[in-house]
């Protein structure tokens, strides 16, 4: 348990540092709009936010995307952030829905906070919590979303088994996260890669079942967007993790398979994950 404390922290740093920089854990801020777009949001999701939200996107798609939430329902966030979610799903609520958003990290909760004030926003609150224990009754939202979360959690099973205790009968689930296949271990074994959003990445298949397992059906991957081996340098890169790019001598003056950017190259990728709560 000891671990699993200590890479929650050493998450929550690298996320606060993240986000007092105004930085992005997957790209640089001043694209951070861009980023947004490319991820499944649309010129109408992003109309209007507060520059402050989309500068501090740190996710990997829109767990919002092409779902059915509707007028009056309660949906939560793991991990809201600095909260462009959290905004999306409040304008798909409207006044009589309600939005939740949990983070374990008082920067991002801080952030949130303001960018939800800075859109008017009267019907989004904000708890502090990790996504392992959630601070939310039993049966009690319509959806739970998350934007690139999971991914970071020790504890994964201990997540989806909370996303099937707070969802009521006939809940629906919708997140977008990295998963991987195969990583070496010097990646696995990586504080700066697991904040990165690589270290504690699982298989799709992992993935779906630990929804499996936690009494949710109905799972299925409708998305999936493979990331380019500059992406995944980029991603690296922004927490300090060397990915050194495969050589393009011909000569025999390096080793293209023994780079580390071979290895991981087409093994990572985001993922929209759906799932439902039995009725």
């Amino acid at each position: 348990m000891q671990k699993n404390d200590e890479i929650r922290e050493r998450v929550s740093q690298d996320y606060a540092e993240a986000v007092k920089s105004s930085g992005s854990c997957c790209g640089e801020a001043s694209i951070a709009p861009t980023v947004a777009s490319l991820a499944g949001y649309s010129a109408q999701d992003i109309a209007d936010l507060p520059d402050d939200a989309l500068a501090s996107s740190f996710g990997c798609g829109n767990p919002l995307a092409f779902s059915r939430v509707g007028e009056g329902e309660t949906v939560l966030d793991l991990g809201s952030g600095a909260g462009i979610d959290l905004i999306i799903a409040s304008r798909r609520v409207g006044p009589s829905g309600r939005v939740i958003g949990v983070d374990m990290t008082d920067d991002m909760i801080d952030a949130a906070r303001a960018n939800v004030a800075a859109a008017g926003l009267d019907n989004v609150e904000l708890r502090k919590g990790i996504i392992e224990e959630l601070p939310v009754s039993d049966a009690s939202v319509d959806w739970v979303i998350s934007n690139c979360v999971i991914n970071l959690s020790p504890e994964k099973e201990r997540v989806f088994a909370e996303i099937a205790r707070v969802l009521k009968p006939g809940g629906r689930v919708q997140v977008s996260d990295i998963v991987a296949e195969h990583l070496p271990a010097s990646l696995r074994d990586s504080a700066a890669a697991h904040s990165a959003c690589l270290g504690g990445a699982i298989s799709e298949s992992e993935y779906c079942d630990g929804l499996r397992a936690a009494g949710l059906t109905d799972v299925e991957v409708p998305e999936r967007l493979v990331y380019e081996d500059s992406q995944l340098v980029a991603m690296a890169g922004e927490l300090g993790v060397e990915v050194p790019q495969a050589s393009s001598c011909c000569c025999g003056g390096g080793d293209p398979a023994g780079d580390l950017l071979t290895e991981v190259s087409g093994k990572v990728w985001s993922a929209q994950f759906r799932a439902r709560k039995p009725e």
